[in-house]
């Protein structure tokens, strides 16, 4: 059956938007994107990533395209997403480059703080971004058996789970959860007012606790160890500010 005019201009629109989306990988692999930015957030205006494209990035790069891509958020620049068309590429098979362990905060959406699209990173939310059994082997599924390079635990400023860890909320199950947070308040160091009530000791227990989740994910994961020491993925942390949108990456 012969196509007709929509049909036909929708796949050579898709056509183009492809080779934008290996044009864009291909620069980043070489170190040279510019206008099309870098990495995963780089190209999640056109299709799905491929396993060869993803395999062509390394975990620097990924990240570098996860910074250029906070960028483009919060300075009004994202990219124009073609959601129809990532489901359409992903639907059979998916190849992230990332793995993203956050907060469940409404304000905090990492695929968007990060500018992208379906298919491009794997997304696991909890509240006070902690590592327990079961996310722990999420990301071991991620980065073991669906071929992820980087860990991203991404922690916020006004943490609610924090504030409720530092004045001993009791809640059910929450409970549980909040107690996990606690090693991190120890870990703080800190001259201020030592309670939820300050905003600035809030927020630095906030950036321990990312730290003190990349550890547990080290310390109690050897295949996620194993796969960082053999340089294979790197393990980062990062804390978002509701205020400027900025996100801060460190080790």
């Amino acid at each position: 059956m012969s196509q007709s005019p929509d049909n036909h201009s929708d796949v050579k629109h898709s056509k183009q938007r492809r080779s934008l989306l290996k044009t864009a990988v291909g620069m980043s692999v070489l170190g040279i994107a510019s206008g099309l930015s870098l990495a995963t957030p780089g190209i999640s205006y056109a299709a799905a990533l491929t396993r060869e494209e993803r395999d062509k990035l390394t975990p620097d790069q990924i990240i570098a395209g996860m910074k250029e891509g906070n960028i483009r958020f919060r300075t009004g620049k994202m990219q124009q997403h073609d959601y129809l068309a990532q489901k359409r590429a992903s639907a059979e098979g998916q190849f992230p480059a990332a793995v993203i362990l956050s907060c469940i905060d409404s304000r905090a959406p990492a695929e968007i703080l990060f500018d992208t699209g379906i298919g491009e990173t794997f997304n696991a939310r909890i509240a006070g971004n902690i590592a327990n059994n079961d996310l722990l082997g999420s990301m071991e599924f991620a980065c073991a058996a669906a071929g992820a390079k980087v860990v991203l635990v991404l922690g916020h400023t006004a943490c609610g789970a924090v504030r409720g860890a530092i004045d001993g909320v009791e809640l059910g199950n929450l409970t549980g959860l909040l107690n996990q947070i606690k090693p991190a308040i120890a870990a703080t160091e800190f001259s201020g007012e030592r309670t939820g009530k300050n905003d600035q000791f809030v927020d630095a227990v906030a950036k321990s606790n990312v730290q003190h989740t990349i550890n547990e994910v080290r310390s109690r994961s050897s295949i996620l160890n194993g796969l960082e020491k053999d340089g294979k993925i790197k393990i980062v942390g990062a804390m978002y500010n509701l205020n400027d949108g900025v996100v801060e990456f460190f080790s």
